[in-house]
């Protein structure tokens, strides 16, 4: 059997030829093919720059077809066919059969048959002769023989070499032979000259990638997603093309925590945020892509997630479940949990929790867990926590924080905060906050302030506060505040109600209707109530009140008027409980006749301890001519210090001869004011100590 001799004389003499160019040739991956079945990951790291573990292991269409010349069809009677040819010198079928043989993993056998089909200048051959020589251990050979292939027009070969050059820090040498494969449209030259160009941050990356992409490579079309997603990180809209939305780290997945709930006393809550297992940032969904970007990031996450990529298949179902599309989203997220991705199991378990479905959702968290995702550990933390099994929820919430996810140590302190076991509490939340946790930085300055030391709380919460917590800054306002550092205090509650917290927006609203900037209060005081505030929306009404003339009794024959915009916002307060709404819609009510309705609001607000909307239902009851109940609520209204309700009551009693009873009712009315009163009681009381000495 003749075996090759020198490569130079053979490039030189044109023996290398190039037949079956497309017959012969698999666009595949020429390098490392037989090594990629025993050591994917590796081989991907290598393809990938050397990020071992960056991405997924190559697809076997990816990773297993680098050998060229091959069949698509291994039967045992063709390869005899091959095998007799070869034997009786036929050069393609040498070629052929060193390719089967090299897939087989039999190198000791494919070996004299590639070597005598590239003495003949087959180019596939000298390609697999490459491969073999690399998986031999002998790479400067098997990158010669790829150059000699790669010259004569291989783009497999091509692409080893440029992968060789790349191992050993020549990337100007990589450049120049992956863009040689890339450009006779291998996919994996094309995908690996990417992964060379995103390295060095050039914009030509994307092109390649899409080039692999389209191709059929489902890494391509997965870090293709994802450059389209990042791109569009900076985009003043949200992943659906809504305005207004902010991006951040770790966006993207559904906002999902395994926290359990807790609040930081009276000076804000603590908010639970979702938590990253693996501490990794670069392969996180990016939230905020305008509307076309993330409908093509969409398309290719479809594409590698039909061709299995586990990660496109977790990423392509967050999209859908943003998107209110749930149930294809949980196919997605079950096609990648069973895959291994932790990630998707834990979200596939908080949309089961969604749906009601608690004992399936915990299945696919504890698997999560187990396999060390630190937010399917805290849920699994707080479903315990529920049912009130403390040491079961502590023992996972632990768990979560040996997997890195600082959610951990924050959730073992709301779990000891519960218990009252403060010191522990402080323990925990210390240890979160020291990690950058900023809720927990928040909760310890909570605590703190509780213990008395608001000097030690202070840095605390503007720790929290700098990092974004809302409710760090609401409280740094409430602490400024207490020390009559009203313009300090109002800069924190303006940051804070800029970022949407309802409490710090009522504070702005009335200092700004302290100082008598009525239109800019009205504003804060409308975000405000419309985020739930029962102070809020009385405010508000008052000031829409205000510039309004009160309503009179309808007219005779003419229809009630309708509501105004000033009495639905006292309505609201009302029905949320605020005593003085009730009291307020009451009299409204009142002034159109619907004596009714005024009834039962002032009744709501007497029966919660308003001593005004007792005195109001007295006077409805009395004029009823309900003289004893309504004498009832007046009591209760002058015990709590109403004059005018002592007043009546002392009227009341003079009219019933009870002279000693006017009399005592008389001094209280005196004592209780306003002046007004004060004076009509005193007439009253001379007037009744009179007629008693009469």
């Amino acid at each position: 059997m003749v075996f090759m001799g020198d490569r130079a004389t053979l490039l030189e003499t044109g023996r290398f030829v190039q037949r079956r160019v497309h017959e012969m040739e698999n666009v595949a991956d020429a390098a490392f093919a037989v090594h990629a079945a025993d050591d994917a990951e590796a081989v991907q790291a290598f393809e990938n720059g050397g990020t071992a573990g960056g991405t997924e292991p190559s697809h076997s269409a990816e990773s297993t077809q680098g050998i060229e010349n091959t069949e698509s069809t291994e039967t045992a009677e063709s390869e005899a066919r091959h095998r007799r040819a070869a034997d009786a010198g036929d050069t393609a079928s040498m070629s052929v059969l060193g390719a089967l043989l090299l897939r087989r993993g039999d190198l000791n056998g494919a070996e004299p048959y590639l070597r005598a089909a590239t003495a003949d200048g087959d180019r596939a051959a000298a390609n697999n002769l490459g491969v073999l020589l690399h998986q031999r251990g002998y790479a400067d050979e098997a990158a010669g023989w790829w150059r000699i292939a790669a010259v004569a027009g291989s783009a497999a070969a091509a692409h080893a070499l440029g992968r060789h050059y790349r191992e050993r820090g020549d990337e100007p040498g990589a450049e120049y032979w992956l863009r040689q494969s890339a450009e006779q449209g291998h996919a994996l030259g094309a995908y690996a000259l990417a992964d060379l160009l995103e390295h060095r941050s050039d914009v030509g990356a994307e092109r390649w990638l899409r080039a692999a992409a389209e191709q059929g490579h489902r890494e391509a079309a997965y870090r293709l997603a994802r450059t389209l997603e990042s791109k569009a990180a900076d985009d003043p809209h949200d992943a659906f093309g809504r305005p207004g939305a902010d991006a951040g780290p770790g966006a993207g997945l559904p906002a999902r925590s395994g926290a359990a709930d807790g609040t930081g006393t009276g000076t804000g809550s603590g908010a639970r945020e979702a938590g990253r297992a693996d501490g990794r940032k670069d392969d996180g969904p990016v939230a905020g892509p305008a509307t076309g970007r993330i409908g093509e990031a969409e398309q290719w996450y479809r594409q590698a997630a039909a061709r299995g990529h586990r990660r496109a298949a977790l990423h392509l179902g967050a999209i859908l479940e943003q998107r209110g599309e749930l149930k294809e989203a949980g196919r997605w997220y079950l096609t990648s949990a069973k895959s291994g991705e932790a990630r998707a199991a834990c979200a596939l378990g908080f949309l089961l929790r969604d749906a009601g479905d608690e004992e399936s959702a915990a299945v696919w968290w504890l698997r999560a867990a187990q396999e060390g995702d630190g937010n399917a550990a805290n849920a699994l933390g707080a479903l315990h926590a529920a049912r009130g099994e403390q040491q079961t929820a502590e023992r996972w919430y632990r768990a979560a924080m040996d997997a890195g996810d600082v959610n951990g140590a924050y959730n073992l302190g709301l779990l000891c905060a519960a218990q009252d076991r403060t010191p522990q509490a402080e323990q925990w939340y210390r240890r979160a906050a020291y990690a950058g946790h900023r809720e927990a930085a928040n909760a310890l300055a909570v605590l703190l302030l509780q213990a008395g030391d608001a000097t030690g709380a202070q840095p605390w919460f503007s720790k929290a506060a700098e990092a974004g917590s809302v409710d760090a800054a609401f409280n740094l306002g409430i602490l400024h505040a207490g020390r009559d550092e009203d313009r300090v205090a109002l800069t924190w509650y303006e940051r804070a109600a800029a970022a949407g917290h309802t409490e710090a927006a009522l504070q702005v609203g009335m200092a700004l209707l302290h100082h008598g900037e009525e239109q800019e209060a009205e504003r804060h005081l409308r975000c405000a109530a419309g985020g739930g505030s029962a102070e809020a929306a009385f405010r508000l009404a008052g000031v829409l009140d205000s510039r309004q003339p009160p309503p009179g009794p309808p007219g005779l024959g003419e229809p009630m008027p309708e509501k105004s915009e000033c009495e639905a916002w006292y309505e609201r307060a009302a029905e949320q409980g605020h005593r003085r709404a009730q009291v307020r819609v009451g009299m409204l009510a009142a002034s159109r006749g619907d004596l009714e309705s005024a009834a039962r609001w002032y009744r709501e607000a007497a029966e919660s301890g308003s001593r005004n909307g007792a005195f109001n239902l007295g006077l409805l009851l009395a004029r009823e001519g309900s003289e004893r109940e309504a004498a009832l609520w007046w009591s209760r209204a002058a015990n709590d210090g109403h004059g005018r309700a002592a007043l009546r009551l002392a009227l009341l009693a003079a009219r019933r001869g009870e002279l000693t009873e006017g009399q005592r009712w008389c001094a209280r009315a005196v004592e209780l004011g306003p002046a007004e009163v004060a004076e009509r009681a005193a007439r009253l009381r001379e007037a009744l100590h009179q007629e008693l000495t009469a």
